[in-house]
């Protein structure tokens, strides 16, 4: 078979892709508007809506009742994580895109219902590929996502130590404040070390503003 006869098979199947519906939620215009003109390249994917605030964006699911809901975390009027359990109540697969990549806010993501996690950042045929995956009722998971889902999990106790101990509070004072004995604090630290594979405080204090615990602005 020639080359040219392969053109009008290969158009065909093309023209029979479906279209997949969108709706992006996220609060900063610039990031949207970056978003929309990314997604605008996929010449089946089409972004119905865009908005920045999760309530509007409520609406919004319920009126155009898209195929997927690619969403920030962090949103004024209704939280990303309530936004995709909504979704998910209307049937609607759900994407949470997040400035995070620690295995707590991925759970949380994928507990209410997400089907992807892209954590900012992600490559332009992340995003793509992203779509079209869960489109398809698979799974999908950015690099460093992935990567934190694969971390030894912390438990409530762990995360509470390890958030003051990178905010710069000693045994003591975290004794005081979680109502545990210094002797117990300096378990846990230890713990964390053995569990994380880190030798020292300024270890956990690093992990502990990759992963999100705590602002490194606020340190």
């Amino acid at each position: 078979m020639t080359t040219s006869s392969l053109i009008p098979e290969l158009t065909e199947h093309q023209s029979t892709k479906p279209t997949i519906r969108v709706v992006v939620v996220e609060d900063h215009t610039i990031v949207r508007q970056g978003l929309v003109a990314l997604l605008s390249t996929s010449s089946n994917i089409d972004v119905v809506a865009d908005i920045g605030d999760g309530l509007t964006a409520l609406d919004l699911l319920t009126t155009h009742q898209p195929d997927i809901l690619l969403c920030d975390l962090a949103l004024p009027g209704m939280g990303g994580i309530e936004l995709i359990e909504r979704a998910t109540s209307l049937n609607i697969r759900s994407i949470a895109l997040s400035m995070h990549h620690d295995a707590v806010w991925v759970s949380r993501a994928t507990e209410a219902g997400a089907w992807g996690y892209l954590v900012k950042g992600s490559g332009v045929q992340d995003v793509i590929a992203a779509i079209h995956s869960v489109y398809a009722g698979e799974r999908f998971l950015s690099a460093s996502a992935q990567l934190a889902t694969s971390r030894p999990e912390l438990t409530s106790r762990e995360r509470e130590v390890l958030t003051l101990v990178a905010q710069g509070h000693t045994s003591k004072e975290i004794s005081a404040m979680l109502d545990i004995s210094p002797r117990t604090v300096e378990h846990h630290r230890a713990n964390l070390m053995d569990k994380l594979g880190i030798g020292d405080i300024a270890g956990l204090t690093r992990y502990a503003i990759r992963q999100g615990f705590v602002d490194a602005n606020l340190k």
